[in-house]
């Protein structure tokens, strides 16, 4: 290689984002070796063309990935590297749940803080109302309570409520066995969905509360911890109370709405709703699908909606029909199934002119 092309470690340190002593180890670890070393000084020179290994070298370090994996990944193809990179993120990404896991559970147990029983919910049916009802939150670092689950305890139910604003989630779950706690807190939205699995797997959850979380117990199963959000949870029972009368009602099929939505080419578009059915129409509202089937009462009307914000709330809803009830074009509508009113989804439309 001519000498012209040749860089001393420190200006190769200086383009590659490496420190000098960095470029030392790698060497000695087979890395990156210099392109030339002087037998008489013991200089190190290193070749512009190494330049992108080391900067790739610095990033896949910067992500933590140990050194073995690091020389696996300079050295593959473009899609094997790819995958070796995917499976160091999931490892580090399990690795930190688990972390995170212990460290709750040790800040918990820092203090003698009384546990409160507060209901005993069969494990299949509470994973799928978290799953459900999350739907409707959001990570919002201003507000961070809207990333979380407001759970209400009575002693004839349990309620869980989720709400970004633009949707708002609610299931009324019936406790497995008789409890005489009334109690209410919003719980961390993330650590409860880190818990889903395990509770899934669980017959029965007791659900206990102390000051600042609660637990999870589960038999057979290492007890689960997540924290409490002392933020104020945004008043939806106001809210609700405040919703004018339904004006239209439509009982629809949710795999054929869910279609059309799927099948729908913008990110916005009108439910157009009459006698004859129900139209899913493009922004322009000259774009028509079929006509689906539906059944409904009330008056006609035209209400338009964020893909966003109506999809998941009608893919969530339970059973085979989805009824739908609506008071106008600038109201929410709220979404059920046609038979079980145990989970209710409140969905805000955009105004016809579709500015938010």
């Amino acid at each position: 290689m001519p000498n012209s092309e040749l860089m001393p470690i420190g200006v190769f340190a200086e383009r590659s984002g490496l420190t000098s002593s960095a470029l030392r180890f790698y060497a000695d670890s087979g890395l990156l070796a210099p392109a030339v070393v002087d037998p008489a000084s013991g200089y190190r020179y290193y070749g512009a063309d190494q330049v992108a290994r080391a900067a790739m070298l610095r990033r896949l370090r910067e992500i933590a990935m140990p050194l073995t994996a690091v020389e696996a990944v300079l050295d593959a193809e473009t899609e094997a590297a790819s995958r070796l990179i995917d499976e160091h993120v999931a490892k580090v990404l399990e690795d930190a749940e688990v972390v995170r896991h212990k460290a709750a559970l040790i800040k918990a147990s820092l203090t003698d803080a009384p546990r409160r029983p507060i209901a005993a919910l069969k494990g299949p049916v509470l994973a799928d109302a978290i799953e459900q009802v999350l739907t409707a939150s959001a990570p919002d670092p201003g507000m961070p309570v809207l990333g979380g689950l407001r759970v209400e305890a009575t002693e004839e139910a349990v309620t869980l409520t989720a709400t970004d604003r633009y949707r708002l989630s609610t299931r009324t779950l019936v406790p497995a066995e008789p409890t005489t706690s009334t109690w209410a807190a919003t719980v961390d939205g993330d650590e409860l969905r880190t818990a889903v699995a395990e509770i899934r797997r669980s017959a029965l959850v007791r659900v206990e509360a102390t000051s600042h979380g609660i637990w999870l117990r589960m038999a057979d199963r290492e007890d689960r911890h997540c924290r409490l959000l002392g933020e104020r949870f945004p008043d939806y029972r106001l809210m609700l109370a405040a919703l004018p009368e339904v004006t239209t009602r439509v009982t629809v099929s949710k795999d054929v709405l869910l279609r059309a939505l799927e099948e729908h080419p913008g990110e916005r578009f009108s439910l157009c709703l009459t006698h004859r059915g129900l139209n899913v129409l493009a922004s322009d509202g000259k774009h028509a699908d079929s006509l689906l089937p539906a059944t409904m009462t009330g008056q006609d009307l035209r209400i338009s909606f964020e893909l966003t914000t109506l999809y998941p709330a009608v893919s969530t809803a339970i059973g085979p029909d989805v009824m739908l009830d609506l008071r106008g074009p600038d109201q929410p509508v709220t979404i059920r199934s046609a038979d079980r009113g145990d989970l209710t989804t409140l969905a805000m439309p955009v105004k016809p002119d579709h500015s938010a």
